[in-house]
């Protein structure tokens, strides 16, 4: 016989695969007898097509297709004996899903197969109807099977239910049909029927609130009954597990009555007497007997108040603490963090089990043992626990050292008593693990050193007595060298000696070591900075020491990273040539403000706007509106944005503009860079608007450029106007000469437009266009509240498309008055470079606090004038 005809058995077809050595050899075998397959099939031969078949659910199962079988799964299906009919319809089980159209065929053979005489056909239709039901067929068979879920045969019925919930998880609507047939199973003494039913009643309970109210008044007293008797049964060996009786159907019943239990306190109240029966007289050296206490417990913390019972769950879930078996110590630390939220005062009880879970040798464990004791501490038990979170941080592996530092250190910033606390226990982890803590976390701890005065003289001894235990640790070494470039004169002297406290022998030599042993040990761009910062205060209070400090800056001069040559050559040069404003510049930092910082890193206040540096790709926050209109283009300008940030990385100063006096108007900031500004050679301002001098400052005159003079630079005192309508720029050496304004030509005028317009908020656009630039349209939006409460903290935004170009100015104000009383204004540049060919679109976004709620509202524009 020919080993590939389709004669061939299915065990000497799995044997020639097998025997393959290499996977070429086994798709050639395959090829080979799905070729057989395949002629068979065009032959329509009977005699062999369930053996066919059976070969083809094999080959599936090895990954190869087999979707030219499909139909005679239904040709099986179709046939009169139950072997043809049992093969048919495990090939349509697994050769075909819900989701194939051939499936509607098969609808018909089901139907009649529901309604056979012969009982095991029956139950084959309800295992295929059950794995692969689709929602039409749902429909068109559910009184079949809501049918036989009454049928004598108590297998046919448990599979009857069973296939009742893969119907009602398609068609919800179909629920009701089953309330009465499903309850009625709960009466059942065959155990494989009344698991089934329960089930069965749970789903029902998801899907749909009338069935849940029906089981709660109807049934809940008979399922305490039935697991009354289930746990007073005497023992059945069909039943019995590790000497539990039926613990399946334990869970079961337990995740019913939790189901209706949950938030209905007569259904809660009928089920605490068994409940607490459950958790006391299960054994729990057993995993069966652990899952079913576990189920207790999860039943007890979810349906209505009981204080007594919750502290029994809680107990037994310490007991799983004590568990050798990890995986009830897991779900055990799972079921402590919800059971926080109700009774903490009992899980406290049992924290010293908890903590020893947070040394456990299981990664997993751990993890979830810290995140619990973080959930657990509180002002009263702060100390103690920090105190062993930080022992253990001592001998904890590498990879949780990144998650224990972090935890301590929320923990301490969270509930510190008190500031010497909080320094004291910061100093320790940044001891310890200072090369996992994050950035935020040491700016913070520099932030409180600051404000605390009276322990400056402590805290910086601290930190130079840390520095030479664990000089590797560059978080430490960072805040060490602030503290001892800040605060050295203390260090030196032993000022703000504290009760108990002892005191050190430095000297200014030993103070100026630290420094440099930072600058030398550590490669790390910040560490180097901060450490040239250190040494260039160091030698304003020590200027004995200028000449060592000045050659240890010096190395620094030939460094390949701009940041450090820049800062060398600059400190270097205060150090030889500016004595006379070293003495103020090198001043002690003001005390830091605590609250805007706090408030800043938790995101309720405005931080400054992020600067990216040439080069470097733009941050996926940089930009909220992006993916309003795909707007990918690096090109694109920041809304708002502005040419402020060179001058202010340049000088350290703050050019951002003041409030405009009353009355007054205020020049709109097109975005010019301030040094080209400075110079007067940027984009010209209006002629009507009054221009100010920069570098010539007057006496009333606050802006920050004022120190510039202290610099002994040479100033240019000269006023520049520019013409409202010139686009050109002026000759660098043409500074100081006059320039005649050029007539005023404001360009074609354009209809006012309404932009958006809803219940609470209307937007204006005027719009405008700068002589000789058509591509280039200027927008005034002007928004009004049309409710009765005023708007706090209102941001505008806009996006448009790729060929569009769109600048931002500062709004006029952020709060906008109640009913139309005022207004707030906002100028925008849009630049079309399809000028003439695509009209301008733009995508606005709009946010405010009403009432201290956050409200936000988004249109698109598309009423702009035509031609603009």
């Amino acid at each position: 016989m020919n080993p590939f005809s389709s004669g061939t058995r299915l065990r000497d077809m799995i044997r020639s695969i097998r025997a393959c050595k290499t996977a070429a050899e086994e798709r050639a075998v395959v090829r080979k007898e799905c070729a057989a397959i395949r002629a068979a099939i065009n032959e329509n031969d009977p005699d062999y097509r369930h053996r066919n078949l059976a070969k083809l659910m094999f080959i599936h199962m090895l990954g190869y297709p087999t979707h030219f079988g499909q139909m005679e799964c239904l040709k099986l299906i179709a046939s009169a004996g139950f072997p043809e009919k049992r093969i048919g319809y495990l090939g349509l089980m697994l050769l075909l899903d819900e989701r194939q159209e051939v499936l509607m065929l098969v609808t018909n053979s089901l139907k009649q197969d529901l309604n056979h005489s012969n009982q095991y056909i029956v139950g084959l239709a309800l295992c295929a109807m059950g794995n692969i039901c689709s929602a039409e067929m749902a429909r068109d068979l559910a009184p079949e099977v809501e049918r036989l879920l009454q049928f004598r045969d108590p297998n046919i019925r448990k599979k009857a239910a069973l296939c009742s919930i893969r119907i009602i998880k398609k068609v919800p609507d179909l629920a009701e049909n089953f309330i009465n047939p499903s309850a009625s199973l709960l009466k059942e003494k065959h155990h494989g029927v009344l698991i089934t039913g329960v089930q069965l009643c749970t789903d029902l309970c998801k899907v749909s609130p009338e069935a849940l109210e029906h089981f709660r008044n109807k049934c809940t007293d008979p399922l305490v009954k039935v697991l009354k008797d289930v746990v007073n049964s005497p023992y059945a060996p069909e039943y019995d597990i590790a000497g539990i009786t039926d613990p399946f159907l334990h869970i079961r019943l337990l995740k019913l009555l939790r189901v209706l239990g949950e938030g209905d306190a007569d259904a809660s109240d009928s089920m605490n007497d068994i409940l607490a029966q459950v958790a006391t007289k299960t054994e729990s050296n057993k995993n069966a007997g652990n899952a079913i206490l576990y189920q207790c417990v999860e039943t007890i913390m979810s349906i209505e108040d009981n204080s007594g019972l919750r502290v029994l769950a809680i107990n037994i879930l310490g007991r799983f603490l004590s568990n050798r078996d990890n995986n009830i110590r897991y779900v055990a630390l799972n079921m402590l963090m919800k059971a926080i939220a109700v009774d903490a005062q009992a899980v406290q009880r049992h924290r010293a089990t908890i903590l020893e879970c947070v040394k456990d040798s299981d990664i997993s464990i751990r993890k979830r043992a810290l995140e619990l004791v973080y959930l657990l501490v509180n002002e009263s038990n702060v100390k103690p626990l920090t105190k062993e979170l930080i022992d253990y941080l001592e001998v904890s592996d590498q990879e949780f050292k990144g998650d224990l530092t972090a935890k301590i250190c929320s923990i301490v910033e969270r509930f510190s008593p008190e500031k010497i606390w909080y320094i004291d226990q910061m100093l320790k982890v940044l001891s310890e693990a200072g090369n996992f803590v994050k950035d935020q976390v040491w700016h913070g701890l520099i932030v409180v050193i600051s404000n605390a005065t009276e322990l400056h003289g402590y805290t910086v001894r601290s930190l130079y007595r840390a520095f030479h235990s664990s000089v590797e640790q560059e978080s430490l070494v960072r805040v060490a060298i602030w503290c001892i470039g800040e605060y050295a004169d203390l260090l030196i002297k032993n000022s703000g000696m504290l009760a108990g406290e002892e005191s050190l022998d430095v000297s200014t030599t030993d103070a100026i070591d630290v420094v440099e042993v930072a600058i030398n040990h550590h490669s790390d761009l910040t560490t180097k900075a901060m450490a040239l910062v250190a040494l260039l205060k160091l030698s304003g209070r020590f200027p004995s020491h200028s000449q060592r400090i000045k050659d240890i800056i010096a190395q620094c001069k030939g460094s390949l990273l701009l940041e450090l040559q820049q800062r060398a050559i600059e400190f270097n040069s205060i150090i030889e040539k500016h004595q006379n404003i070293r003495s103020t510049l090198l001043e002690r930092m003001p005390v830091l403000d605590e609250t805007t910082y706090s408030g800043r890193r938790d995101g309720s206040l405005p931080t400054a706007p992020v600067k990216i540096p040439s080069g470097v790709a733009k941050p996926a926050d940089a930009a909220p509106l992006v993916d309003l209109l795909d707007l990918g283009s690096d090109d694109t300008p920041m809304p708002g944005s502005s040419g402020n940030d060179f001058l202010n990385d340049l000088l350290g100063v703050d050019l951002s503009s003041t409030p405009s006096q009353p009355g007054a108007s205020q020049a709109p900031n097109l975005g010019t860079d301030v040094l080209l500004d400075l110079l007067s050679i940027g984009n010209p301002v209006d002629s009507t608007s009054p221009t100010i001098d920069s570098l010539t400052p007057s006496k009333d005159s606050k802006s920050p450029l004022a120190a510039l003079d202290a610099l002994s630079s040479p100033s240019i005192s000269a006023k520049a106007s520019s013409p409202a309508g010139s686009g050109s720029m002026m000759d660098l050496l043409d500074v100081v000469s006059p320039v005649k304004p050029a007539p005023d030509n404001n360009g074609p005028a354009y209809p006012s437009a309404i932009a958006y317009e809803s219940s609470s908020l209307k937007i204006m656009f005027d719009f405008s266009k700068p002589p000789g630039k058509p591509q280039t349209t200027n927008i005034k939006a002007t928004f009004t509240n049309k409710t009765a409460n005023a708007y706090s903290d209102f941001i505008f935004q806009a996006a448009v498309p790729k060929f569009l170009q769109l600048h931002l100015d500062p709004a006029s104000g952020n709060t906008l008055p109640a009913s139309g009383t005022g207004s707030i204004t906002q100028s925008l540049q849009v630049t079309n470079s399809q000028h003439g060919k695509k009209a301008i679109v733009m995508r606005i976004r709009i946010a405010y606090k009403l009432n201290n709620k956050d409200v936000l509202e988004e249109g698109q524009v598309n009423n702009f004038p035509r031609n603009l």
